[in-house]
């Protein structure tokens, strides 16, 4: 009866070191994102976000508006990675993400942040306008138009698409 218990005790001591809620490693992440693209001929769309990220919010309603959600689904595996949550949520990032995006993004600041990603893992644009500055959630008129120009060099979207998508996103 004392074995069974010290079994039982060990479980838990082991189980509660461990979070139950532990989030996938941006790499697995990414990996599985690529094996979809690969099968789907598609490129990868990733982006940065947090759960206290109103901007991040945006950006995800505007992707998944009934008038476009469609265009993005047929031309990219859209992934998420979550970073700089609070310290009561960090155990929602996932692991690796925080490196990835200062590797892309470096120091300057703001997230949403996307990046843009064919089948063999080759950048092919990220959430920089010209200026260098990050578009996040795009909502100006010039940052909608510096999206829709990305989109327009990493997808199949026909301009009917493309302005759909700019009226979804440009804030009214």
């Amino acid at each position: 009866m004392k074995l069974k218990h010290c079994i039982v005790f060990a479980f838990l001591a082991i189980a509660s070191y461990y979070p139950l809620n532990a989030q996938e490693s941006a790499e697995t992440i990414l990996k599985n994102a690529s094996e979809v693209a690969k099968k789907e001929d598609k490129n990868i769309f990733v982006m940065f976000h947090a759960s206290w990220c109103g901007w991040c919010k945006k950006m995800d309603k505007g992707m998944n508006d009934d008038a476009c959600k469609a265009f993005f689904d047929a031309n990219y595996v859209i992934t998420h990675l979550t970073v700089k949550e609070s310290p009561n949520n960090k155990h929602l990032e996932n692991p690796g993400a925080e490196d990835l995006l200062i590797k892309y993004k470096g120091e300057k600041s703001g997230i949403p942040f996307w990046l843009i990603f064919n089948v063999e893992g080759e950048l092919l644009a990220d959430s920089f306008d010209d200026k260098g500055q990050n578009l996040g959630c795009p909502a100006s008129k010039e940052e909608v138009e510096a999206f829709i120009k990305k989109l327009k060099n990493t997808s199949s979207l026909n301009e009917r698409a493309l302005s759909i998508i700019a009226e979804v996103f440009t804030m009214k």
